[in-house]
Protein backbone atom coordinates (compact mmCIF):
# COMPACT_ATOMS: atom_id res chain seq x y z
CA UNK A 1 0.00 0.00 0.00
CA UNK A 2 1.15 3.56 -1.02
CA UNK A 3 1.35 6.34 1.53
CA UNK A 4 0.84 9.70 1.44
CA UNK A 5 3.59 11.93 -0.03
CA UNK A 6 6.25 12.57 1.88
CA UNK A 7 6.05 9.68 4.28
CA UNK A 8 7.82 6.95 5.06
CA UNK A 9 7.12 4.17 7.33
CA UNK A 10 9.91 2.92 9.92
CA UNK A 11 9.72 0.69 12.32
CA UNK A 12 11.38 0.74 16.55
CA UNK A 13 13.59 -2.32 16.96
CA UNK A 14 10.77 -3.83 18.79
CA UNK A 15 8.94 -3.90 15.64
CA UNK A 16 6.61 -0.78 16.18
CA UNK A 17 5.51 1.01 13.14
CA UNK A 18 6.08 4.71 12.90
CA UNK A 19 6.05 7.33 10.27
CA UNK A 20 9.09 9.26 9.54
CA UNK A 21 8.39 12.95 7.42
CA UNK A 22 10.62 14.52 5.01
CA UNK A 23 10.76 17.33 1.99
CA UNK A 24 12.83 17.74 -0.80
CA UNK A 25 13.56 21.34 -1.41
CA UNK A 26 16.25 22.31 -3.98
CA UNK A 27 17.40 19.48 -4.17
CA UNK A 28 17.86 18.97 -0.38
CA UNK A 29 16.38 16.04 1.63
CA UNK A 30 15.41 17.35 4.81
CA UNK A 31 14.02 15.09 7.60
CA UNK A 32 11.32 16.90 9.37
CA UNK A 33 10.52 14.28 12.01
CA UNK A 34 8.54 11.43 13.17
CA UNK A 35 5.00 10.48 13.91
CA UNK A 36 2.74 8.04 15.23
CA UNK A 37 0.23 8.11 12.57
CA UNK A 38 0.94 8.33 8.66
CA UNK A 39 -1.70 11.30 8.44
CA UNK A 40 0.37 13.50 11.09
CA UNK A 41 3.45 12.70 9.05
CA UNK A 42 1.79 13.60 5.99
CA UNK A 43 -0.07 17.16 7.46
CA UNK A 44 4.09 17.93 8.53
CA UNK A 45 4.93 17.72 5.21
CA UNK A 46 2.30 19.73 3.64
CA UNK A 47 3.15 22.50 6.22
CA UNK A 48 6.45 22.12 5.74
CA UNK A 49 6.07 22.26 1.58
CA UNK A 50 3.85 25.88 2.42
CA UNK A 51 6.47 27.20 4.49
CA UNK A 52 8.82 27.30 1.50
CA UNK A 53 6.70 27.96 -1.24
CA UNK A 54 4.53 31.04 0.51
CA UNK A 55 6.14 33.97 2.39
CA UNK A 56 3.06 34.20 4.41
CA UNK A 57 4.95 32.31 7.23
CA UNK A 58 8.23 34.29 9.11
CA UNK A 59 10.41 33.04 11.61
CA UNK A 60 8.16 34.78 14.03
CA UNK A 61 4.67 33.20 13.25
CA UNK A 62 5.55 29.45 14.59
CA UNK A 63 1.74 28.38 15.36
CA UNK A 64 0.57 27.41 18.59
CA UNK A 65 1.09 23.47 18.93
CA UNK A 66 2.66 23.26 15.41
CA UNK A 67 3.03 19.95 14.00
CA UNK A 68 6.45 20.61 12.98
CA UNK A 69 9.52 21.01 15.30
CA UNK A 70 10.58 24.74 15.98
CA UNK A 71 14.19 23.81 14.69
CA UNK A 72 12.61 22.72 11.54
CA UNK A 73 10.74 25.86 11.10
CA UNK A 74 14.09 27.71 11.34
CA UNK A 75 15.76 25.61 8.69
CA UNK A 76 12.96 25.89 6.25
CA UNK A 77 13.12 29.39 6.89
CA UNK A 78 16.93 29.73 5.76
CA UNK A 79 16.53 27.54 3.01
CA UNK A 80 13.62 29.60 1.66
CA UNK A 81 15.13 32.70 2.36
CA UNK A 82 19.06 32.63 1.72
CA UNK A 83 18.97 29.45 -0.77
CA UNK A 84 21.60 27.46 1.77
CA UNK A 85 20.60 24.31 3.58
CA UNK A 86 22.04 24.00 7.50
CA UNK A 87 20.81 21.41 9.23
CA UNK A 88 21.28 23.59 12.56
CA UNK A 89 18.53 26.57 13.25
CA UNK A 90 20.43 29.17 11.79
CA UNK A 91 18.89 31.98 9.94
CA UNK A 92 21.57 34.29 8.50
CA UNK A 93 21.59 38.31 7.46
CA UNK A 94 23.85 40.49 5.72
CA UNK A 95 26.87 40.07 8.59
CA UNK A 96 25.84 38.16 10.93
CA UNK A 97 23.34 34.89 11.63
CA UNK A 98 21.21 34.09 14.26
CA UNK A 99 21.01 30.82 16.00
CA UNK A 100 17.67 29.83 17.73
CA UNK A 101 18.11 27.75 21.05
CA UNK A 102 13.88 27.91 20.89
CA UNK A 103 11.47 30.49 20.79
CA UNK A 104 12.79 32.49 23.49
CA UNK A 105 16.67 32.09 23.30
CA UNK A 106 17.96 33.69 20.53
CA UNK A 107 21.77 34.31 19.58
CA UNK A 108 23.80 36.21 17.55
CA UNK A 109 26.93 35.70 16.33
CA UNK A 110 29.28 36.87 13.29
CA UNK A 111 29.48 35.56 10.04
CA UNK A 112 32.97 34.22 10.57
CA UNK A 113 31.63 31.80 12.82
CA UNK A 114 28.93 30.27 10.61
CA UNK A 115 30.77 27.01 9.48
CA UNK A 116 31.65 26.15 12.99
CA UNK A 117 27.59 26.62 14.45
CA UNK A 118 26.58 25.32 11.57
CA UNK A 119 28.67 22.03 12.51
CA UNK A 120 28.18 22.11 15.94
CA UNK A 121 24.78 22.07 17.48
CA UNK A 122 24.62 24.44 20.89
CA UNK A 123 23.15 22.99 24.02
CA UNK A 124 21.98 24.74 27.22
CA UNK A 125 22.03 22.94 30.56
CA UNK A 126 21.37 25.01 33.45
CA UNK A 127 22.21 28.40 32.26
CA UNK A 128 25.69 26.66 30.87
CA UNK A 129 25.79 27.00 26.42
CA UNK A 130 28.29 24.53 24.85
CA UNK A 131 28.84 22.05 21.99
CA UNK A 132 29.74 18.87 22.09
CA UNK A 133 33.06 18.20 20.48
CA UNK A 134 35.05 14.81 19.93
CA UNK A 135 33.06 13.50 23.09
CA UNK A 136 33.87 16.59 25.18
CA UNK A 137 31.56 19.96 26.28
CA UNK A 138 32.79 23.00 24.98
CA UNK A 139 31.45 26.08 26.59
CA UNK A 140 31.44 28.75 23.60
CA UNK A 141 32.93 31.17 25.72
CA UNK A 142 36.08 29.74 25.14
CA UNK A 143 36.16 30.88 21.68
CA UNK A 144 36.72 34.59 23.11
CA UNK A 145 39.55 33.21 25.11
CA UNK A 146 36.89 33.23 28.49
CA UNK A 147 38.46 30.78 30.93
CA UNK A 148 35.86 28.10 32.08
CA UNK A 149 34.02 29.01 34.96
CA UNK A 150 34.47 32.78 34.57
CA UNK A 151 31.68 35.49 35.44
CA UNK A 152 29.76 37.92 33.56
CA UNK A 153 30.84 41.23 34.79
CA UNK A 154 34.16 40.24 36.55
CA UNK A 155 35.97 38.08 34.03
CA UNK A 156 34.25 39.36 30.54
CA UNK A 157 31.66 41.83 29.65
CA UNK A 158 28.81 42.44 26.53
CA UNK A 159 29.32 45.98 26.10
CA UNK A 160 25.92 46.71 24.41
CA UNK A 161 24.52 44.75 27.84
CA UNK A 162 22.90 41.52 25.46
CA UNK A 163 24.43 38.65 27.05
CA UNK A 164 22.66 36.76 23.60
CA UNK A 165 24.90 39.09 21.37
CA UNK A 166 28.18 36.63 20.89
CA UNK A 167 29.46 39.03 18.11
CA UNK A 168 32.80 40.04 18.49
CA UNK A 169 32.77 43.43 18.96
CA UNK A 170 30.53 42.99 21.64
CA UNK A 171 32.72 40.91 24.15
CA UNK A 172 35.10 42.59 26.09
CA UNK A 173 37.50 39.97 28.35
CA UNK A 174 38.34 41.45 31.35
CA UNK A 175 40.08 39.06 33.07
CA UNK A 176 41.54 36.08 30.53
CA UNK A 177 43.94 34.32 33.39
CA UNK A 178 43.14 32.16 35.99
CA UNK A 179 43.43 33.77 39.60
CA UNK A 180 43.63 36.69 37.95
CA UNK A 181 40.84 39.97 38.69
CA UNK A 182 41.21 43.60 37.66
CA UNK A 183 40.86 45.59 41.07
CA UNK A 184 40.89 49.31 41.75
CA UNK A 185 42.71 51.68 44.72
CA UNK A 186 41.67 55.12 44.47
CA UNK A 187 40.57 55.06 40.85
CA UNK A 188 44.34 53.08 39.67
CA UNK A 189 43.97 49.33 37.93
CA UNK A 190 45.96 46.90 39.80
CA UNK A 191 45.54 42.90 39.19
CA UNK A 192 45.39 40.53 41.91
CA UNK A 193 46.42 37.03 41.84
CA UNK A 194 44.22 35.04 44.51
CA UNK A 195 44.30 31.02 45.16
CA UNK A 196 42.33 28.70 46.78
CA UNK A 197 43.53 26.43 49.47
CA UNK A 198 41.26 26.18 52.27
CA UNK A 199 39.92 29.43 51.38
CA UNK A 200 40.58 32.12 49.43
CA UNK A 201 44.83 33.85 49.83
CA UNK A 202 46.24 36.26 48.32
CA UNK A 203 49.05 35.53 46.16
CA UNK A 204 50.09 39.06 45.23
CA UNK A 205 49.00 42.49 43.75
CA UNK A 206 50.89 43.52 40.50
CA UNK A 207 50.86 46.47 37.29
CA UNK A 208 50.05 44.05 34.90
CA UNK A 209 47.83 40.93 33.97
CA UNK A 210 51.00 38.92 32.70
CA UNK A 211 52.72 38.94 35.90
CA UNK A 212 49.85 38.10 38.17
CA UNK A 213 49.33 35.49 36.03
CA UNK A 214 52.75 33.80 36.46
CA UNK A 215 52.06 34.40 40.08
CA UNK A 216 49.26 32.27 40.33
CA UNK A 217 51.05 29.72 38.38
CA UNK A 218 53.95 29.72 40.57
CA UNK A 219 52.61 29.69 43.57
CA UNK A 220 50.68 25.89 41.84
CA UNK A 221 54.18 25.12 41.54
CA UNK A 222 54.69 26.20 44.97
CA UNK A 223 51.81 24.33 46.88
CA UNK A 224 52.51 21.19 44.56
CA UNK A 225 56.50 20.96 45.41
CA UNK A 226 54.84 20.81 49.14
CA UNK A 227 52.85 18.12 48.02
CA UNK A 228 49.61 19.59 47.71
CA UNK A 229 47.71 17.51 45.07
CA UNK A 230 44.56 19.81 44.15
CA UNK A 231 44.59 20.02 40.51
CA UNK A 232 44.81 23.90 39.64
CA UNK A 233 44.56 24.98 36.13
CA UNK A 234 47.92 26.80 34.91
CA UNK A 235 48.02 29.64 32.81
CA UNK A 236 49.35 29.43 29.55
CA UNK A 237 50.58 32.74 28.16
CA UNK A 238 51.81 33.61 25.01
CA UNK A 239 52.46 37.23 24.95
CA UNK A 240 56.01 36.86 26.01
CA UNK A 241 58.60 34.66 25.01
CA UNK A 242 59.54 31.69 27.19
CA UNK A 243 63.33 33.24 28.15
CA UNK A 244 60.94 36.03 29.02
CA UNK A 245 58.49 34.41 30.82
CA UNK A 246 61.19 32.67 33.19
CA UNK A 247 63.30 36.08 33.78
CA UNK A 248 59.65 37.11 35.26
CA UNK A 249 59.11 34.24 37.12
CA UNK A 250 62.34 34.15 39.12
CA UNK A 251 61.95 38.02 39.83
CA UNK A 252 58.29 37.99 40.92
CA UNK A 253 57.42 37.35 44.89
CA UNK A 254 54.31 35.84 45.96
CA UNK A 255 53.19 36.15 49.42
CA UNK A 256 54.68 34.35 52.39
CA UNK A 257 51.41 32.55 53.21
CA UNK A 258 52.11 30.51 50.19
CA UNK A 259 55.44 29.89 50.95
CA UNK A 260 54.92 29.12 54.89
CA UNK A 261 52.10 26.78 54.22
Amino acid sequence: MSLLTGVYLAKTLSGTRYYRSSITFRNKHISLASYSTEIEAHNAYLLAKDIVTNNKWDLYNYPTECILPYHKWVVLMNLRDNKIYFKNPIYIYKNYFDYFIDQNLILKFDVDDLFYYSNHKIMVRGGYMFVSSYGSQINILTRYGIKNFAIEGIDYRFINGDNTDFRYMNIEVINKYYGVSLKYKKARPYYEARINVNGSIVIGRYSNEIDAAIAYNKAIITLRNKGFEKAYNENFIFEIKEIEYARRYNKIRISKKILDL
